[in-house]
């Protein structure tokens, strides 16, 4: 009996850490409350079972489970895909580490420059999860990341600048794009539809949004969920490298460390 528990009790620590694992990837999407409370649900009904051998209650949880478990494929299945494309992920970049870091300073010049002029500006990373539905809603485009060409596409009186630019290995591939907005509620109000924006496309997929405020010229990055607000270049720059995982030397110099602030 003593074998019976503890073989249990193992098996459920299993079950825990895997709903763990996909959890923390899955938790940048809406639905992650709603899947971490079935988890709990289940695991917690499934160890009263065992522990008091709960014969109705096992064969009903056996059978409600695999109904559910077709349900929530169902259900989330845009959620589960950027869930296990996080887990599975590599390096972004499929770049030497000479391209990778002439991408970096350029992209740190130019958000720089956007700053500086307080000209709004949306720029998403691609990564592991396709972002094709995204950039149909804009133009397709075919060009080398330039600080040149992004500014050209800011500009107030582009017809490109209200929305978003999709990066994808150094190369804009498309630009004008609308974003998901985010409905988290935020605790700074003055908080606007660019930055939800770049909030809602990192709540949906694991692509890095980079956000210049036309207010205020602040830089902001959103990834896995979550909205960086108010970097300094310095900050910007750090981030940029922990998410591509190089090991870049800083562009920054003291007169540009202060810039956003």
């Amino acid at each position: 009996m003593q074998f019976i528990y503890i073989r249990a009790i193992i098996e459920i620590t299993i079950l825990w850490a895997a709903l763990y694992t996909l959890f923390r990837a899955f938790r940048a999407s809406r639905g992650a409350n709603i899947f971490l409370g079935i988890g709990v649900t289940l695991l917690s009904l499934s160890l009263i079972t065992v522990l008091l051998d709960l014969k109705v209650v096992e064969w009903i949880l056996t059978r409600v489970v695999t109904l559910l478990a077709l349900g929530l494929v169902v259900i989330f299945q845009p959620e589960l895909r950027s869930a296990f494309a996080r887990i599975g992920s590599t390096k972004w970049f499929g770049l030497t580490h000479k391209e990778e870091e002439a991408f970096l300073d350029e992209l740190v010049e130019t958000v720089e420059s956007l700053s500086r002029t307080r000209t709004g500006a949306l720029i998403a990373l691609e990564q592991s999860v396709g972002l094709g539905d995204y950039m149909d809603t804009g133009v397709e485009m075919d060009a080398v990341f330039s600080k040149s060409l992004t500014e050209c596409i800011f500009q107030p009186k582009s017809t490109l600048h209200d929305g978003g630019l999709f990066i994808n290995k150094s190369r804009i591939v498309a630009a004008g794009c609308l974003f998901p907005v985010s409905q988290k509620e935020l605790s700074d109000r003055s908080i606007g539809l660019r930055h939800r924006a770049g909030l809602g496309l990192a709540e949906e997929t694991d692509a890095v949004a980079i956000i210049v405020s036309e207010e205020t010229g602040k830089i902001s990055i959103s990834r896995d969920g979550h909205l960086e607000l108010g970097l300094s270049l310095t900050e910007f720059r750090e981030r940029l490298d922990e998410i591509v995982g190089g090991e870049s030397e800083t562009i920054l110099n003291a007169k540009s460390k202060n810039q956003s602030e």
